[in-house]
Protein backbone atom coordinates (compact mmCIF):
# COMPACT_ATOMS: atom_id res chain seq x y z
CA UNK A 1 0.00 0.00 0.00
CA UNK A 2 1.20 3.63 -0.85
CA UNK A 3 1.39 6.57 1.39
CA UNK A 4 -0.95 9.35 0.28
CA UNK A 5 0.49 12.62 -0.95
CA UNK A 6 0.92 14.81 2.11
CA UNK A 7 1.35 18.66 2.46
CA UNK A 8 -0.66 21.40 2.05
CA UNK A 9 -2.94 21.81 -1.16
CA UNK A 10 -2.64 24.82 -3.27
CA UNK A 11 -5.74 25.26 -5.56
CA UNK A 12 -4.39 27.86 -8.75
CA UNK A 13 -6.61 30.78 -10.08
CA UNK A 14 -4.96 32.94 -12.60
CA UNK A 15 -5.53 36.82 -13.28
CA UNK A 16 -4.82 39.19 -15.83
CA UNK A 17 -4.51 42.07 -13.39
CA UNK A 18 -2.90 41.01 -10.34
CA UNK A 19 -4.27 44.02 -7.97
CA UNK A 20 -7.93 43.46 -8.91
CA UNK A 21 -7.96 39.88 -8.28
CA UNK A 22 -5.87 40.68 -4.51
CA UNK A 23 -8.37 42.94 -3.98
CA UNK A 24 -11.41 40.89 -4.48
CA UNK A 25 -9.88 37.73 -2.62
CA UNK A 26 -8.67 39.47 0.25
CA UNK A 27 -11.09 42.13 0.77
CA UNK A 28 -14.57 40.74 -0.54
CA UNK A 29 -13.89 37.35 -0.40
CA UNK A 30 -12.09 38.31 2.86
CA UNK A 31 -8.97 36.01 2.97
CA UNK A 32 -5.52 36.13 4.26
CA UNK A 33 -2.78 37.00 2.13
CA UNK A 34 -0.06 34.80 3.10
CA UNK A 35 2.52 35.31 1.11
CA UNK A 36 3.62 37.06 -1.70
CA UNK A 37 6.40 37.57 -4.97
CA UNK A 38 7.76 38.29 -8.12
CA UNK A 39 4.96 35.72 -9.76
CA UNK A 40 1.69 35.80 -7.71
CA UNK A 41 0.27 35.63 -4.68
CA UNK A 42 -0.70 33.02 -1.75
CA UNK A 43 -3.45 33.13 0.37
CA UNK A 44 -5.10 31.08 2.98
CA UNK A 45 -7.82 29.04 2.77
CA UNK A 46 -8.00 27.31 5.32
CA UNK A 47 -5.69 24.31 5.70
CA UNK A 48 -5.19 24.60 2.13
CA UNK A 49 -3.80 28.04 0.06
CA UNK A 50 -5.01 29.54 -2.78
CA UNK A 51 -2.30 30.92 -5.46
CA UNK A 52 -3.10 33.93 -7.62
CA UNK A 53 -0.78 33.56 -11.05
CA UNK A 54 -0.69 36.75 -13.82
CA UNK A 55 -1.08 35.26 -17.09
CA UNK A 56 -1.22 37.90 -19.24
CA UNK A 57 -3.51 36.14 -21.94
CA UNK A 58 -5.97 34.29 -19.59
CA UNK A 59 -8.76 32.93 -20.91
CA UNK A 60 -11.13 31.62 -17.76
CA UNK A 61 -13.26 28.42 -18.14
CA UNK A 62 -17.06 28.19 -17.69
CA UNK A 63 -16.70 25.74 -15.38
CA UNK A 64 -15.70 26.21 -11.74
CA UNK A 65 -12.12 25.92 -10.46
CA UNK A 66 -12.55 26.60 -7.06
CA UNK A 67 -15.39 26.21 -4.67
CA UNK A 68 -16.20 26.70 -0.73
CA UNK A 69 -18.62 23.87 1.52
CA UNK A 70 -20.86 26.36 3.22
CA UNK A 71 -23.37 25.58 6.61
CA UNK A 72 -26.16 28.02 5.49
CA UNK A 73 -25.73 28.90 0.86
CA UNK A 74 -28.19 31.27 1.57
CA UNK A 75 -26.83 33.46 4.65
CA UNK A 76 -23.55 32.97 2.34
CA UNK A 77 -24.83 34.42 -1.07
CA UNK A 78 -26.36 37.37 0.70
CA UNK A 79 -23.46 38.04 2.87
CA UNK A 80 -21.25 38.38 -0.16
CA UNK A 81 -24.13 39.99 -2.61
CA UNK A 82 -23.75 42.74 0.06
CA UNK A 83 -19.94 42.79 -0.77
CA UNK A 84 -20.96 43.68 -4.44
CA UNK A 85 -20.97 40.23 -5.65
CA UNK A 86 -23.27 39.07 -8.45
CA UNK A 87 -24.18 35.40 -8.63
CA UNK A 88 -25.00 33.61 -11.97
CA UNK A 89 -28.74 32.92 -12.80
CA UNK A 90 -28.43 30.09 -15.82
CA UNK A 91 -31.70 29.68 -18.28
CA UNK A 92 -33.67 26.41 -17.65
CA UNK A 93 -31.59 25.19 -14.05
CA UNK A 94 -34.20 26.33 -11.83
CA UNK A 95 -32.50 28.54 -9.23
CA UNK A 96 -34.34 31.18 -6.81
CA UNK A 97 -34.29 34.66 -7.26
CA UNK A 98 -30.33 34.89 -5.19
CA UNK A 99 -29.04 32.25 -7.85
CA UNK A 100 -29.51 29.24 -5.84
CA UNK A 101 -29.99 25.91 -6.98
CA UNK A 102 -31.35 23.47 -4.50
CA UNK A 103 -31.74 19.94 -5.26
CA UNK A 104 -34.85 17.68 -5.88
CA UNK A 105 -34.54 16.14 -2.37
CA UNK A 106 -33.71 19.57 -0.50
CA UNK A 107 -30.51 18.32 0.83
CA UNK A 108 -28.32 20.52 -1.45
CA UNK A 109 -28.22 23.95 -2.53
CA UNK A 110 -25.31 25.42 -5.08
CA UNK A 111 -24.24 29.14 -6.42
CA UNK A 112 -22.20 30.44 -9.36
CA UNK A 113 -20.60 33.40 -9.29
CA UNK A 114 -17.23 35.05 -10.94
CA UNK A 115 -13.93 36.37 -9.74
CA UNK A 116 -13.13 39.57 -11.53
CA UNK A 117 -11.54 37.61 -14.58
CA UNK A 118 -14.06 35.53 -15.03
CA UNK A 119 -13.19 32.53 -13.63
CA UNK A 120 -16.42 30.42 -12.41
CA UNK A 121 -16.63 30.17 -8.41
CA UNK A 122 -19.12 28.06 -6.65
CA UNK A 123 -20.88 27.65 -3.12
CA UNK A 124 -22.40 24.01 -2.21
CA UNK A 125 -24.17 23.11 1.03
CA UNK A 126 -24.96 19.81 2.12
Amino acid sequence: MTRPLSGTPIAYVYTTDRDRAVGFYRDTLGFALNSSDGYGDYFQLGGALLRLTVIKDHKPSEHPVLGWQVEDCRATVEALRGKGVTFNIYDGMGQDALGIWTSPDGKSKIAFFNDPDGNALMLNEG
